[in-house]
This record gives C-alpha cells, structure tokens and sequence, in this order.
C-alpha cells in the first residue's frame, strides 16, 4: 500500500510537471530585440523649460522646448543652456528672480526683445518675464544667456 502511494504522487508530480511545461509558449526571437518606441514630450523626466522669444531679430525669435538632465528639445543650444543654468544655481537662490524693487538701473535700452520661460526647473515650477528696458533687465536677461540669446554689446 506504501509503495502504491508513493508511485501515485510520483504519477501526479510527473504529470503536473509535464502540464506545466505543455504551458510554456514560445516567444519569437523578434520579440526581444525590439527597440522601445520614441521618447515624447510627455515622457521626459527632469528639468523642462519652454523659452519664447520675441523681437529678437535674426532668426532668434521662436519658441524652444529645453529639457535638462538629460538634455534635448528643440532648443539651439540645449547642452550650452543647460551648463549654464546648472552653474547659476545656488541653494536658497531662484535663478529666474525678478530683479528685486527699488533696484537702482542704468537707464540704458537694449532693444525690444522680451522673453517668456515656464516649466519646471529644480523640480519647481517657473514663469518668468525677461525684457531689456534698462541695466538691471539688461544684465538679468545677459546671467541666462545661452538659455535666451545672445544680444550683443
């Protein structure tokens, strides 16, 4: 009678073992070396600005997607701008700030370029105005170059 037990279990792990393996399926070859499918806008993690420029001149105005860490977008300098923006930042500082009220400015103009940039930036979000009506705008404007343009002297 022992041996009859023993001999049944052995039938049935045996026979699940073969059921089991029945159930495997065979996967193509061609299934496992596709390539995932293209990044999208959407999908791109880390930092993501959009910059609009406007009344630039010579083919600078337009609007940029910049993403950082990894770097990309449809930027002219992505990697430049992205360098420069990870040199000015300073912990406790927002790179983007206003120039602060009762700021003494030359009163010198730089032309009527203005600028918009929104997104998220050190996993905070940004929406900052930049324009060149006078020395402290200029100046700021100038700190975030290759992010905006180069204006020149």
């Amino acid at each position: 009678m022992l041996q009859s037990a023993r001999l049944a279990r052995l039938l049935v792990l045996g026979a699940s073992t073969l059921v089991a393996a029945g159930s495997v399926t065979a996967v193509p070859a061609s299934a496992h070396t596709r390539t995932p499918p293209p990044v999208r806008d959407d999908d791109q993690v880390g930092d993501h600005l959009t910059v609009t420029v406007r009344n630039a001149g010579g083919g600078r105005d337009g609007t940029f997607e910049l993403y950082c860490h990894p770097g990309g977008g449809t930027h002219p300098d992505a990697g430049s701008a992205c360098a420069a923006l990870d040199r000015g930042a300073r912990w406790g500082k927002d790179t983007f700030a206003p120039v602060p009220e009762r700021s003494l400015c030359t009163m010198q103009y730089g032309g009527p370029a203005t600028a918009h940039v929104t997104g998220t930036w050190a996993g905070r979000p940004v929406d900052a105005r930049y324009d060149r009506s006078d020395g402290c705008q200029i100046g700021r404007w100038d700190r975030l170059v290759p992010v905006l343009p180069d204006m020149g002297r």
